[in-house]
């Protein structure tokens, strides 16, 4: 049976991103999944448990994350995704007290799919912006328009 991975992707951030749906990263990766660039470290994280690990923290700083997919490409297995999140940090999950400021980043990642699971992911997302944007730093990225 083939899968529309595009769709597929879709579905990724709306259930487990915007739903919040824990449940969904059981459904949709792979008990062999990888997953790169969601480590401070630089480790490859290996299984759902590791990615869960991951969502959990950043939900817990931003529990009102929304993900806006901007553009999903197909070809083949893997799809590659850009996407927009916004949402308020109120929360000290991300190792800074929940400091009630806005954010915006940008992000890509690439996803190889396997029988409509996800396999493996690469991710690149604005880490240093969103740290800006928390933190109030110098230089900081101007914080985002609310919009209604």
């Amino acid at each position: 049976m083939a899968h529309d991975n595009k769709a597929l992707t879709r579905r990724w951030f709306e259930e487990v991103w915007n739903k919040g749906r824990e449940a969904g990263i059981d459904e949709m990766l792979s008990a062999d999944v990888v997953a790169h660039g969601l480590s401070e470290t630089g480790e490859v994280g290996r299984g759902p448990e590791s990615f869960r690990q991951f969502w959990r923290q950043f939900r817990a700083g931003i529990p009102d994350v929304r993900i806006t997919v901007d553009q999903v490409i197909s070809e083949g297995d893997t799809t590659a995704a850009r996407f927009t999140a916004r949402g308020t940090h109120t929360g000290d999950g991300l190792g800074i007290k929940a400091t009630g400021r806005p954010i915006e980043v940008t992000g890509m990642c690439m996803m190889r799919w396997r029988v409509g699971q996800i396999a493996e992911g690469w991710n690149e997302f604005d880490a240093a912006g969103l740290m800006r944007q928390i933190t109030g730093a110098a230089g900081a990225a101007p914080a985002p328009k609310v919009r209604t």
